[in-house]
């Protein structure tokens, strides 16, 4: 990744869930300083275990939700990556109060005290849910429709604050609209797991995953290394690129009922008991979109964006890393 960036203090927020310390791991190799807040609600110190005997690297426990914790993590900090979200739509439709407090409370104050603290650039992580029932594909940044879940209203309203903040407080701000990603760390298990680390676990312990639906939904599933990538390209992207939203994925589409059969045909090179897994259908999931597909062309332009993992060659690096650690 042939990114010039150096001897910077940059906070990531969330930086021990899986996004956060993907990126706090690049940075460091990078030879910045890097300062991690996380409550510990969905990261896991393992995570960052590898980096807490490296004098660049700074942990701090709290809370976006405490202002004053977020005041103190953004001192003399050059940029900020906002990864820290309380993540999924379905526990957003159990538990709306929750997410909201944390994705909008929480994205406010972090908000605040970059202000206030004279933060360079704002980088966050908005989402695909944004897009909500708008038909139109490849998604295009412009264009959206109704948000289907708690958790979509959430991110879109990220993008209000950051928008408002851009122009009335000069904040440099840039919202990158995540799609399905996957990678190392993310975490397979509990009842909001993402599909691809949940079915990689269930193939390794030779049990049958569930589908939501028929398996014809698609998904623009984005390799880790892409997320990292357009994260780093955001804090030296010019003027010109700020002040903006970015579709940040892969630029494809696959069903579901492929993704599977990626994962059987890798898996079973390993363990040939896996290609007799069956799987298993369940109802289609509510709040979810059926289909999701990046128009990248903005992200091209204006960050020099250059995704360099398609989703079998993620997939690749994924099963070796989960069958290596799971």
């Amino acid at each position: 990744m042939n990114i010039v960036l150096s001897e910077k203090k940059i906070l990531v927020t969330g930086g021990a869930g899986f996004i956060g310390s993907n990126l706090c791991e690049e940075l460091l190799e990078k030879n910045n300083q890097v300062v991690c807040l996380d409550n510990f609600s969905t990261g896991k110190r393992e995570n960052i275990a590898p980096f807490l005997k490296n004098p660049n690297f700074t942990l701090l426990e709290g809370d976006i939700r405490n202002l004053n914790d977020c005041i103190n993590a953004t001192k003399n900090v050059d940029f900020v990556l906002h990864q820290a979200a309380l993540g999924s739509v379905p526990r957003s439709i159990k538990d709306p109060i929750t997410s909201n407090d944390v994705n909008v409370s929480g994205f406010l104050n972090m908000l605040v005290a970059s202000r206030d603290n004279g933060v360079k650039r704002f980088v966050y992580a908005a989402s695909s849910s944004t897009y909500g029932d708008s038909e139109t594909l490849p998604k295009v940044e412009g264009k959206i429709g109704n948000p289907l879940s708690p958790y979509a209203i959430t991110k879109y309203v990220n993008e209000l604050y950051a928008s408002v903040f851009s122009k009335t407080y000069g904040l440099e701000t840039i919202g990158l609209r995540y799609f399905n990603v996957f990678g190392k760390r993310q975490d397979p298990n509990g009842a909001y797991a993402a599909v691809i680390p949940k079915f990689i676990s269930q193939f390794i312990n030779l049990e049958s995953p569930v589908i939501n639906g028929d398996g014809s939904y698609s998904r623009d599933f984005t390799f880790i290394e892409n997320i990292v990538q357009i994260n780093l390209l955001s804090l030296v992207a010019g003027k010109n690129a700020v002040n903006k939203v970015y579709n940040a994925a892969f630029g494809n589409r696959n069903a579901l009922n492929d993704l599977v059969i990626y994962l059987k045909d890798n898996l079973s090179v390993l363990n040939p008991e896996i290609g007799n897994v069956s799987i298993i259908y369940g109802d289609t999931r509510v709040g979810d979109i059926p289909h999701s597909h990046a128009d990248i062309s903005k992200a091209k332009k204006y960050l020099n964006y250059k995704p360099e993992f398609s989703l079998q060659k993620g997939l690749e690096k994924s099963i070796k890393w989960y069958w290596e650690n799971l």
